[in-house]
């Protein structure tokens, strides 16, 4: 089999801040497999925050042997980008070996369109308030924060914007007391949902605290071997395939936190349809749908996914599985 990876680059509809910094462009690495009568696609986000970049992941991937399965992949790659890019791409390339549709491979029911989240990103109160009236018709607004002085964004954020529902990304950027301060006013404003307050070595502090906003893990929360620790802490699980290292594992980790009573998030890296399609079938029923990835680029696959009133929708065959 043969494989092909490129790096490819979107630009984005605007700067995208988050605590950890600003980008204005999404930089993915695409995977092709070749079997010599079928090509499987798959798409992958290296994250800087794990260790991983474009060259770093590339390596990973063509030290791959000629011929594996996607069982083998847990042995042959760690959990992360470069297993999510394969794994979803052996996904795609089975869908067309077998001409059916990978949610049914998978024994999945048929999916449908899921309400996904739209990102604010972090800025001045004024243009977050500014951003948030933009974007008042979706029902769904999550907004980066991740700084001491949140209250003001937070209070802007709800005047622009203030029918819809909010969920809130610290990206770790909280320290235990900053977030106990917080933890009322986000009562107060309506706040659904807080993502990672705290840095996921320090999230020992949740452990005993009141939590009257349900929190979520996401830098906590890889594979299924992440969910021991979260005991205590968290109420809900962010899953992302390229933590997972994959469609596969997302949905194992999907099945086993929800056994062990979490309820599921879905979300992403900035990236293009490509890489969201696979995570669409994990979203089917998830209690909060991150995957607006595409509504942040200025430009997109030639065959993207849809968003309308109805959320994100699956993908085309012609686009992914």
């Amino acid at each position: 089999m043969q494989i092909d990876v490129t790096w490819d680059v979107f630009k984005l509809a605007q700067v995208f801040t988050i605590a950890r910094g600003s980008r204005t462009e999404a930089q993915v690495l695409t995977v092709k497999l070749n079997d010599g009568q079928h090509v499987g696609w798959g798409e992958c986000v290296p994250y800087t925050r794990y260790g991983e970049s474009l060259q770093s992941v590339t390596d990973e991937i063509l030290g791959l042997p000629d011929a594996f399965s996607r069982f083998d992949l847990y042995d042959l790659l760690p959990a992360g980008a470069a297993r999510n890019a394969v794994d979803c791409a052996l996904w795609d390339l089975e869908a067309k070996r077998a001409r059916k549709p990978v949610w049914e491979l998978a024994g999945l029911e048929a999916p449908g369109p899921e309400i996904t989240a739209y990102t604010l990103s972090l800025d001045t109160p004024e243009a977050m308030k500014a951003q948030a009236a933009l974007h008042a018709f979706r029902p769904l607004l999550k907004i980066k924060l991740g700084t001491p002085d949140d209250m003001p964004r937070l209070e802007a954020v709800r005047a622009g914007a203030p029918t819809s529902t909010i969920i809130v990304d610290a990206n770790e950027g909280w320290s235990a007391e900053v977030y106990a301060d917080l933890a009322p006013h986000l009562v107060r404003l309506g706040v659904e949902l807080v993502e990672q307050p705290l840095p996921a070595g320090e999230d020992h502090a949740l452990l005993g605290m009141q939590r009257p906003v349900p929190v979520c893990a996401d830098e906590s929360c890889h594979d299924r071997s992440s969910l021991a620790n979260l005991k205590g802490k968290y109420d809900v699980v962010n899953i992302k395939l390229d933590k997972t290292g994959g469609l596969t594992e997302a949905l194992a980790l999907r099945d086993a936190a929800t056994a062990q009573g979490y309820e599921v998030m879905v979300g992403c890296m900035v990236g293009s349809s490509l890489a969201m399609a696979p995570a669409t079938l994990v979203a089917q029923g998830a209690s909060v749908v991150d995957l607006d990835g595409p509504l942040l680029l200025a430009e997109d696959r030639d065959e993207p996914l849809i968003f309308d009133n109805a959320g994100v929708h699956p993908p085309s065959a012609t686009l992914w599985g």
